[in-house]
């Protein structure tokens, strides 16, 4: 562990009165952005709009520090959620952020609530939130940064720090501790992590020993650990007669106590510190020399709050690659009057309150946007100290890549075959080509690369690691199907077993061309049911709109010996309801071929305007992708490859046999669940006229498309209509649908609503159990016997005999 050192390198005067101003300002806007929206902006429902004046205060010092002494254009940030005021407020002064976004923050079209990416137009590194995943996303980030160093094809440019700004609060989330896992197994360098160590959470005081426990932690996983607690003020009292004794009573006095006594301020300080030390004649001279103020100034110059304390301490671990926990001990709601109070996480300042904090700060009624308003410079030099501070030299750091062309399709000759080895075997051959496009692609798994088809690609293109390590088992001369070889020329990042890190390097990665200017395709893989465990995550990186593909698979009950734990049921419904995530599940080869190629070009693609307009008119933005995949090897039909079949696998559905003018029954499939739906139809099709059955690749677009027309129409957008309103709307009002997939039933029943056709919806909706495909498939009602009992009751033609009766 580094400690605070007893004397700190100061930075020149004018450096440090600038950064003194810079801070107070910071201060000021923070909080008056919050206060304006919810005690000054007019609000039509009368709700709280929120924001965090505390946590904003306990924070600003150390962004001060940070931003405008330290940081270098390369360096990137995760702001911690609650300091978002006080980014944007930062960004008001360089420029990249408007006064107008600030009045209308947490409005419609306003600053937003966290920082994001994707919502704001100030320079946001990594969105922030969820809390703990803007933490965790620098280890990965960094990660990515030694990857793309180590390849011949790249130059990401001069090597930059990856900085979490972290509430000690975020360290209760567990993925916090699966990234210090994965970093010390991956050699984490150039990463910081600052500790807001104000000892308060929304509903209390963290426990006693949180830091202790903390450099334990940290210290374990190979990481420096700074313990920034006293600031000069305190340190050069430490050194008077006396010192020592208050030194000790600031080390024993609990969390709880301290916060307290900062609300109550210098008289209660006094009091408390007499009484406890002041029997001792040094001692009590030491306090007496002191106002209440001077007092009040003392107790809270804690090392977060010390602008020459903070800045000492980043240019002295500036010095290595090493990762860094700093413990930058503050008081939540720092020098404003929420500071120390139990409740000020969410509390607000009152009218009374602001205008006593106004008067505090110097700022004129009516001027409280100006930047130079209330601070020792003027507008122009604030404004030459900002533009001279190399971290906002430049101004928005956002960077491009070139789109790297696709190969064509990758169409494969098994007859027959899974979707899950057809995914394996199509990244082999892609492996195995000198395509640029090969080159780009970075896999990873949580421990799972052999059981999801990964090994060949890895076995071509070798293991990721800074420092080369030997495969010992070839070495040794003993027989495996792996080539487990790590180089810096590796391809594949392996993860131990844990889903939210691999969300998370996923959108690290997907952000590679944003970050530092060069081009991954991410794929990953994982077993579908453990979405879920990692769906935090997921979400996140989409949400960042990070480009990567996921393999998910074996998809529902079809691994039927490994029983309910290892059957996934919803997953197609979160495929659907994800933002940023086109979700497929192709049954045949020649789809996922085509659904391949085409993900490679979507990950890249960037677009403007109306997300309707473009759905409507497939003139798309891009996104990631979620292919669900299926262990069950199927026989496959004769190549298809006209164009007609193409768009259609890429649009969500197409006619696998097409419906007949007097249609009475339509058989509509997603997934493995193919050949029981290709079977009902030759079964029911005796006795019944014109049967279709529609081959769905993707509920997901077929379901955005159709909600895409319909608000277009709403627009005025008459002739807007869906690929899918194109498909069904030939069908006569009699015509009855049957919809089945190996998955929960609500992923297809919507397709009788497109055109008011009576729908029968069949799936998976409870836990699976051991047993063989044909005895689960049997059992959950999604075998052709089910398909066929389900026409029978909807559109009854002559009987048809069945060969298992449900």
């Amino acid at each position: 562990m580094h400690t605070t050192p007893d004397t700190a390198a100061g930075t020149e005067s004018h450096t440090a009165s600038a950064l003194k101003a810079i801070e107070q300002k910071l201060l000021w806007l923070s909080c008056w952005t919050i206060h304006n929206a919810n005690h000054v902006r007019a609000k039509a429902d009368g709700l709280k709009v929120g924001g965090h004046q505390a946590s904003c205060a306990s924070m600003v010092s150390i962004m001060t520090a940070l931003y405008f002494a330290h940081l270098r254009p390369q360096d990137r940030v995760a702001v911690k959620p609650h300091a978002s005021p006080v980014f944007h407020a930062m960004q008001y002064l360089a420029g990249l952020q408007t006064r107008e976004k600030l009045e209308a923050f947490r409005g419609y079209g306003g600053a937003q609530s966290y920082p994001s990416r994707t919502k704001d137009i100030d320079d946001v590194d990594f969105s922030t939130g969820s809390v703990g995943l803007g933490v965790a996303i620098t280890a990965f980030a960094s990660m990515v940064q030694d990857y793309l160093a180590a390849k011949s094809w790249a130059d990401p440019g001069p090597e930059g720090r990856m900085i979490a700004l972290v509430g000690d609060a975020e360290l209760d989330e567990g993925n916090v501790y699966e990234a210090l896992q994965e970093g010390w197994k991956q050699g984490l360098r150039n990463t910081w992590w600052i500790i807001d160590y104000n000892r308060q959470s929304l509903d209390g005081v963290v426990r006693e020993g949180l830091a202790e426990r903390i450099e334990a932690i940290f210290g374990a996983f190979g990481w420096d650990v700074v313990t920034l607690k006293y600031g000069a003020l305190q340190r050069a009292a430490f050194d008077e007669p006396g010192g020592a004794a208050l030194r000790r009573w600031i080390d024993t006095c609990p969390n709880a106590l301290y916060s307290a006594l900062t609300f109550q301020g210098g008289a209660a300080w006094r009091k408390r510190l007499l009484d406890d030390i002041g029997d001792q004649g040094e001692v009590s001279a030491l306090i007496e020399r002191r106002t209440d103020a001077e007092l009040q100034e003392l107790m809270t110059n804690l090392g977060g709050h010390c602008l020459e304390t903070l800045s000492a301490s980043f240019a002295e671990q500036a010095r290595h690659d090493r990762p860094v926990a700093f413990v930058a001990y503050t008081i939540k709601g720092w020098n404003t009057p929420l500071a120390g109070h139990k409740d000020n996480h969410g509390g607000l300042m009152t009218a009374a309150q602001m205008e006593s904090f106004r008067e505090q700060m110097g700022v004129r009624p009516g001027h409280e946007w100006e930047p130079a308003e209330g601070i020792d410079l003027s507008a122009a030099e604030l404004k030459r100290v900002v533009a001279a501070t190399p971290f906002f030299a430049a101004g928005a750091r956002r960077r491009t890549a070139a789109h790297v062309a696709p190969p064509g399709h990758i169409f494969l000759d098994d007859r027959v075959l899974s979707t899950q080895a057809g995914f394996g075997k199509i990244l082999d051959q892609l492996a195995r080509s000198d395509h640029p496009l090969a080159d780009r692609i970075v896999t990873t798994s949580p421990d799972v690369t052999v059981s999801t088809n990964l090994g060949p690609f890895v076995n071509r293109r070798g293991l990721f690691a800074r420092d080369a390590v030997a495969d010992t088992f070839r070495d040794q001369r003993i027989p495996s199907a792996q080539k487990w070889a790590f180089s810096p020329d590796g391809q594949h990042i392996e993860l131990g077993i844990a889903e939210m890190n691999l969300f998370l390097l996923l959108g690290a990665a997907g952000l590679s061309h944003s970050l530092f200017g060069e081009r991954l395709l991410p794929v990953g893989t994982l077993y579908d049911p453990f979405i879920a465990r990692g769906l935090d995550a997921l979400n996140y990186a989409c949400y960042q709109d990070a480009r990567f593909m996921v393999v998910a698979t074996p998809s529902g009950v079809t691994l039927a010996p490994e029983g309910g734990a290892h059957q996934s049921l919803g997953t197609p419904l979160i495929g659907m309801s994800q933002d940023g995530l086109a979700a497929f599940e192709p049954a045949w080869l020649d789809e996922l071929s085509i659904l391949m190629d085409w993900s490679f070009d979507y990950m890249q693609r960037d677009g403007e305007g109306d997300p309707d307009e473009r759905t409507w008119l497939r003139d798309e933005t891009g996104g990631s992708v979620y292919l669900r995949l299926s262990t069950q090897a199927l026989e496959q039909p004769a190549r298809r490859d006209d164009a007609a079949f193409r768009q259609g696998v890429i649009d969500g559905a197409y006619w696998l046999r097409e419906p007949g003018p007097n249609c009475e029954v339509v058989i509509a499939y997603q997934g493995v669940v193919a050949p029981h739906a290709i079977e009902a139809a030759g079964r029911i099709g005796t006795d019944r006229r014109d049967i279709g059955v529609l081959a769905v690749t993707s509920a997901d677009r077929l379901n955005a498309g159709w909600h895409a027309a319909m608000r277009m129409r709403k627009r005025g957008h008459r002739g807007a209509m869906s690929h899918i309103e194109r498909l069904l709307s030939p069908l006569p009002r009699h015509c009855t649908m049957i919809t089945v997939m190996d998955g929960h039933p609500a992923t297809l029943a919507w397709l009788g609503s497109v055109c008011g056709h009576r729908t029968a919806a069949l799936g998976v909706e409870h836990f699976g159990q051991t047993g063989t495909i044909a005895d689960l498939h049997h059992h959950y009602g999604i075998d052709a016997d089910a398909i066929v009992a389900a026409a029978s009751e909807l559109a009854p033609g002559r009987p048809v005999r069945l060969v298992n009766p449900i």
